[in-house]
């Protein structure tokens, strides 16, 4: 937290839900796109029709999708800030028998593009961050997925790259974007 007379930094700001509260460590929150008729709720997609299932998006603007938990890096965190690195996971299982957390995949030949899928490897490839896009604004309110676990490791040198949402025969996929993040928002999952 800043000290009296000193104005915090950027990674001390929570991020908000749409209700204005502080994502917190381990509620549910459906992840939405911030534009509405920009597709549905963030969701598993099956899209080979094998396992690991992907991370993906609703096609349609609905209640559907699958709640997700944010755990920060940092074990003493509770609230999710700007800028920290957390995991993503899904709430719920699968037919695939293995973790719902969300991963950074490798380069995929048809797409050309590292998709997200799901599986825990406790690794690099597992930890994200939110950015307000600072330098590039989102949508007023919207916030911007980002794989960037400079967190974890200072020193490291990553190919750090937003989050978006690319279109695979009517299919849609989050992937990595070195120039733009698709703006979204966090809505607290009824209990």
């Amino acid at each position: 937290m800043a000290s009296r007379g000193m104005a915090a930094t950027a990674d001390d700001v929570a991020v908000l839900d749409t209700s204005g509260q502080p994502l917190l460590r381990g509620v549910e929150y459906y992840i939405k796109p911030a534009v509405t008729g920009d597709g549905g709720n963030f969701t598993l997609v099956d899209r080979n029709g094998s396992c690991p299932f992907y991370v993906g998006q609703e096609n349609a603007t609905s209640t559907g999708g699958i709640p997700v938990t944010f755990s920060p890096y940092m074990e003493e965190e509770s609230v999710v800030r700007e800028l920290r690195n957390f995991k993503v996971e899904f709430s719920g299982n699968t037919t695939c028998n293995q973790s719902t957390v969300w991963k950074v995949g490798e380069v995929d030949l048809v797409t050309e593009t590292r998709l997200i899928g799901t599986g825990d490897n406790a690794s690099f490839l597992n930890y994200f961050s939110v950015d307000k896009g600072e330098e590039e604004p989102l949508v007023n309110g919207s916030y911007g997925l980002r794989w960037c676990p400079t967190q974890l490791c200072p020193y490291c040198r990553f190919a750090c790259a937003y989050v978006d949402v690319l279109v695979e025969n009517g299919t849609r996929l989050l992937s990595l974007n070195e120039t733009a993040a698709f703006p979204v928002v966090f809505e607290r999952a009824t209990i």
